[in-house]
């Protein structure tokens, strides 16, 4: 093995990997110096390559700060870390317990502990927080014995009150109520983390400012008193003009908020801490600088503001106090709007209520990059390879976690990313479940082609997660697909993490996978807000669109992708038939709303523990929420229900899908 491909390979790039396909493939030496040189391992020379290499070395410290292991299981501890003898533990409640390190052949090793939770083992001046993880996750089992339970998915925003301009958490409590009424368990959301609010134009929610804190334009400003009446929106949201609306709005709540009010946020904010006082000065000096300068990014303000613990910065915060006080405010508020939301759902009767959904990073220029950046890749991009989806690859414009930083800091930052999602869910789906095995780094500016996969602690995060899952008792979702290694879903399996079976993909080469073949410990989807919905798969919406964009390879004939898919109508319908929901003639391609009827009951009849039903089949729409790869070439989270929930649930039609639903759930 060559020295550079050494170095990669002890800084955890995978050289070598199969592609969807199946097809062997290789990072070309340029694509490993370029993203090397990101990971701060300098590698365009030998010598480069020789410090880096022992920059690395001497940074495996680090694995002395944290371990995980399993409950009842002994701790195996790394090597030069500790020595042979007498050590202590130290429990989250302070009980101290004297234990003795032993050598054996799997190396030095710590007695079993009982107990979940996180631990502190002291030798000496050495401490090593411990992570010591149930078997499994918190399962639906767990939450309602042996019933098979469903819900649906909703994007907040396209959820529609006549009196509001974009659905907020206020509009999602009156859905909660409404499906719960209807018998449904649980209630998927779009990721609801902070974003920019200074800049209507940054409202995709899985470019994040940061993930430990809320979007505020979802805040209710009912809750606070204020008269909500917005302008009113037609099919598709207007965020240019629904963003500044909304923020007059909060302006206004917070102008009249009252002394109780003012006496919450105060006892808020000294709860949320430092970390919450910095997000508001962020938003604060992101909306300051953006307005004066255009800055998108925390890189574009001046020098003094790139410390959040700076002088500059402090005399800023002194000096707009209340406009900082506005931000604690709204974070305030949008978390009492969620808690309400979550509320609504379980008093009506749903087993999970929300399941809030993890983006896989956040914005670089953002809030947590901003007041944490060495928790993060600097100069990447996550992304995928070439896959199905995304036959050029992606590259998302965020970053994430650096696996490095994850282990010198204690898993901290996941930890605290992990309970800020499950603060207000009874579950949790996490966007790109394949990031927590590995990573598709991209170097700034280069294609996606030309990255690498990176390696994250799986066993470690899987360990958190299932201890967070416990603590919060909500259900976790892993988005495993796209691109899967070897051996991830048996892991995910193991740790009693549900995957996702969604119909398109649920084939084999016999055609469509029969319903009763679906696996019992799956989340099943008729699609998600990245797919065609099955009304718009069955009239060939999503290869209109494509041809439309100009997403289509090089070679493709749009005659020969029209009679692909008559022949896999053909195929699906067969299957609908086959288990049983349908007995009628196939339909024509203009005719969707069998093909809707016979998909949602297919779905609902596998054996799978959970199926979520996306708002947008059951109302048999035709276009999607999200066309990946595209930004203002599709209009990407602006599409609007077409009537209040509760209006939705009881249309004839819908009435009916949701009635044979609860039939085929809980029969």
């Amino acid at each position: 093995m060559s020295p550079l491909h050494s170095l990669a390979t002890e800084a955890g790039l995978l050289i070598d990997w199969e592609d969807a396909a199946g097809d062997p493939q290789r990072v070309s030496d340029d694509a490993l110096v370029a993203v090397l040189a990101a990971l701060g391992l300098p590698a365009s020379s030998p010598a480069a390559i020789t410090e880096s290499r022992k920059h690395l070395a001497e940074d495996q410290t680090a694995s002395c700060s944290f371990v995980s292991a399993d409950v009842g299981k002994p701790v195996v501890l790394p090597t030069g870390c500790l020595r042979e003898g007498a050590a202590e533990v130290l429990s989250e409640g302070g009980d101290r317990r004297l234990v003795t390190l032993a050598k054996d052949r799997s190396g030095l090793s710590l007695p079993a502990i009982d107990v979940p939770g996180y631990y502190q083992l002291v030798q000496g001046d050495r401490t090593i927080r411990l992570a010591i993880a149930p078997r499994r996750c918190f399962g639906v089992a767990d939450a309602a014995g042996g019933k098979r339970l469903w819900g649906t998915a909703v994007q907040i925003a396209g959820l529609r009150d006549p009196h509001r301009a974009f659905g907020d958490f206020g509009t999602l409590a009156e859905a909660a109520r409404a499906f719960a009424g209807k018998g449904a368990d649980a209630l998927a959301i779009s990721p609801v983390h902070a974003l920019f609010p200074a800049d209507a134009s940054r409202y995709s929610p899985y470019a994040p400012s940061s993930r430990l804190f809320l979007n505020i334009l979802y805040g209710d400003p009912a809750l606070a008193g204020a008269n909500v009446e917005e302008p009113a929106s037609a099919e598709l949201i207007d965020w240019s003009a629904a963003i500044p609306a909304r923020l007059r709005q909060l302006r206004a709540a917070f102008a009249a908020r009252s002394d109780a009010v003012r006496a919450e946020v105060a006892d808020y904010a000294r709860k949320g801490g430092d970390e919450l006082l910095r997000h508001a000065r962020f938003d604060a000096l992101h909306a300051h600088f953006f307005q004066e300068s255009g800055a998108t990014g925390w890189q574009g303000w001046p020098d003094a503001f790139h410390d959040p613990a700076g002088d500059a910065v402090a005399r800023f915060a002194a000096e707009h106090a209340e406009e900082v006080d506005f931000y604690l405010f709204c974070q305030w508020l949008a978390k009492r709007s969620l808690d309400a939301a979550q509320r609504a759902a379980t008093d009506g009767g749903m087993a999970l209520g929300l399941i809030a959904d993890l983006a896989v990073g956040m914005d670089g220029g953002g809030s947590h990059a901003w007041s944490r950046r060495d928790d993060l890749l600097t100069g990447l991009s996550l992304g995928a390879p070439p896959d199905l989806l995304g036959p050029e690859g992606q590259s998302w414009g965020i970053t994430g976690f650096s696996p490095r930083a994850l282990q010198r800091t204690g898993f901290e930052p996941y930890i605290a990313t992990l309970r800020a999602a499950l603060d207000h869910a009874g579950g949790i789906r996490i966007d790109h479940a394949l990031g927590l095995r590995r990573l598709w780094v991209v170097p700034e500016g280069a294609s996606p082609r030309d990255g690498a996969y990176l390696t994250m602690p799986l066993d470690d995060m899987l360990r958190v997660l299932a201890i967070e899952s416990h603590r919060a008792r909500a259900v976790v979702i892993g988005e495993d697909l796209g691109t899967v290694p070897e051996g991830f879903r048996p892991k995910m399996d193991e740790r009693g993490m549900l995957g996702m079976r969604v119909l398109p993909f649920e084939r084999d080469e016999d055609g469509f996978i029969p319903a009763d073949l679906w696996s019992k410990e799956a989340a099943a989807m008729t699609g998600t807000h990245d797919l065609a919905t099955v009304a718009g798969w069955w009239v060939e919406r999503d290869i209109d669109w494509n041809w439309r964009l100009g997403r289509t390879r090089p070679d493709a004939v749009e005659a020969d992708e029209r009679a692909t898919r008559a022949e896999e109508r053909t195929l699906l319908w067969q299957a609908f038939t086959d288990a049983g929901v349908t007995e009628a003639a196939e339909p024509s391609a203009d005719d969707p709303a069998p093909a809707v009827e016979a998909a949602l009951a297919f779905v609902a009849g596998t054996p799978c523990e959970l199926a979520i039903l996306p708002i947008e089949d059951l109302i048999g729409a035709e276009e999607q929420p999200n066309l990946p790869g595209t930004i203002n070439e599709h209009p990407n989270w602006r599409r609007r229900m077409p009537a209040p929930t509760p209006e939705l649930l009881d249309r004839p039609d819908v009435a009916r899908r949701v009635a044979r639903i609860n039939a085929m759930r809980n029969g």
